[in-house]
């Protein structure tokens, strides 16, 4: 790289900053003002009830916040939340929780993680389940499109599988209706505590 492609860039990252430093700024302030009660400041909330954001997709979830705005997502909680946001509020609040760290978290119950490593990893081929990781990856570590299950509270994995099942939730990939329907309850739980280990 010549030196004046060198300075061009740099100044091109420098006009960029302000930009940047805006959109952090009203992504912290829309977490002080609404999310962090439930998520947490950095996106590790307390409560099993409630989703841990960080170093979740950010596109992933910019289109859920979208989707409880347009009520393709249906949530009591957040569609009152979102109600007055923007795209562009989506989208630096995606950013924001993309770029918290992720904390460790300790299984509850080992002996039903590894039942759930076995479906995650592998799937049931006498139920016809798929492989989770298929899909999110052996990690857990998802993509744009599709949710990081690593470190997510089981409860809450428990929940959306539930959802998923029951066609409560239909905003996402409808592939979901048929794997979760295939889970059994004990699989059920034994993913969803074992992908909240997953780091």
């Amino acid at each position: 790289m010549s030196r004046a492609s060198v300075l061009s860039f740099m100044l091109l990252c420098a006009a960029a900053l302000p930009a940047v430093a805006a959109d952090l700024a009203r992504a912290e302030e829309i977490v002080q003002g609404k999310c962090f009660i439930c998520h947490g400041a950095d996106g590790e909330s307390s409560s099993p009830v409630f989703p841990r954001l960080a170093g979740q997709h950010a596109r992933y979830v910019e289109r859920q916040l979208a989707d409880y705005k347009s009520g393709r997502r249906v949530s009591t909680t957040m569609k009152p939340m979102v109600d007055d946001l923007s795209a562009d509020d989506f989208k630096v609040l995606g950013a924001y929780f993309e770029s918290r760290k992720p904390v460790a978290h300790k299984v509850e119950d080992a002996e039903l993680a590894q039942v759930g490593r076995f479906v995650y990893l592998r799937g049931n081929p006498y139920s016809g389940v798929a492989a989770c990781a298929s899909c999110h990856g052996p990690g857990g570590a998802g993509t744009e499109t599709l949710p990081r299950l690593a470190g997510q509270h089981a409860q809450y994995t428990e929940n959306q599988l539930k959802a998923f099942n029951k066609r409560e939730r239909t905003n996402d990939n409808a592939v979901m209706h048929s794997i979760a329907s295939k889970l059994s309850e004990l699989e059920l739980k034994a993913v969803a505590a074992y992908v909240s280990g997953l780091n």
